[in-house]
């Protein structure tokens, strides 16, 4: 690939052919053909306008809900990392957070500023970035209760600011994932003001219930589907008899049934193969349909 040879000059780092699965929580898929690791917002904005426009990119942070396919990926895949991790209280309740600010260490922060309501975060893994784009959320909340605004990045290299209204959030999904390619920079959100003290408490509860009920040790990928309309996707697999059932490496978690994990040896094909078949063992046994909620890329 001539493109290849031929990349705009960065202050980060460029890595040619370089393999994705040390890059994600399952640890397997094949290599990108160029992982941009950008030294900050600017670094992002001249690359992307000096990169040939028919090239694909696509961002990720710590790919805590990704699978990436045995075959690796077209294109550029930019990792933010070190340059998108900053926190700031704003007052007013308000805080805003870099796309690769791990969601933990937001509810961490906002709790310390005195700002309650995004303390679930503490329970979800993975980056602000995939947050705001999925409408992350757990135990009663979503990211749409919280956010503001959220910066965006153009495939030009070009910066626009969103409102909430903009994103039209339903369950697990935004306007961020339909039409154009767009990276998130960072997002602003809003809580209320309560004691530091008590937001930690519930952080706690929070942070104590999910080391008992997930496989957060294993290599996995979070929660694997969505929950379909009236029904809880971990009861499903269950029921179906897919919980601890290997598929070659790959296995639905004894722990939690809905966390697909990899047990070592699992190729990424093991793992999307055991997804889509149950799924249709779901679908056949049920008639529910369950939706990916795992972000799957590359070729097979």
């Amino acid at each position: 690939m001539t493109w290849k040879t031929n990349l705009p000059a960065v202050r980060g780092k460029l890595l040619i052919d370089e393999a994705l699965a040390p890059f994600t929580w399952f640890r397997v898929g094949g290599p990108a053909d160029v992982v941009f690791l950008p030294a900050d917002e600017q670094d992002l904005a001249d690359f992307l306008k000096s990169l040939d426009p028919a090239v694909p990119v696509m961002a990720i942070g710590v790919g805590s809900n990704l699978l990436v396919r045995d075959g690796g990926v077209e294109g550029v895949i930019i990792r933010l990392g070190k340059g998108f991790n900053t926190v700031e209280a704003l007052g007013d309740n308000r805080i805003k957070a870099g796309s690769a600010v791990p969601d933990a260490i937001l509810a961490r922060k906002a709790a310390e500023a005195g700002i309650a309501g995004l303390e679930f975060y503490a329970g979800i893994p993975g980056t602000i970035g995939g947050a705001v784009i999925m409408n992350a959320g757990c135990y009663g909340s979503e990211t749409v209760n919280v956010v503001k605004s959220v910066r965006v990045m153009d495939r030009a290299g070009v910066v626009r600011e969103l409102s909430v209204d903009d994103l039209h959030y339903t369950y697990r999904h935004s306007a961020l994932q339909d039409g154009e390619t767009v990276i998130v920079l960072d997002a602003t959100y809003e809580g209320t003001a309560e004691e530091p003290a008590a937001i930690k408490a519930r952080m706690a509860e929070i942070t104590s219930r999910r080391e008992t009920t997930q496989p957060i040790r294993e290599k996995t990928g979070g929660s694997t589907f969505k929950n379909p309309p009236g029904h809880s996707s971990w009861k499903l697999v269950d029921e179906a008899g897919w919980r601890g059932k290997l598929f070659g490496g790959a296995m639905f978690s004894p722990l939690h049934s809905n966390f697909l994990i990899n047990t070592g040896e699992a190729t990424a094909a093991d793992l999307e193969g055991l997804g889509d078949t149950v799924r249709a063992d779901v679908l056949a046994k049920t008639g529910v349909q369950l939706d990916w909620e795992i972000k799957r890329i590359g070729r097979s």
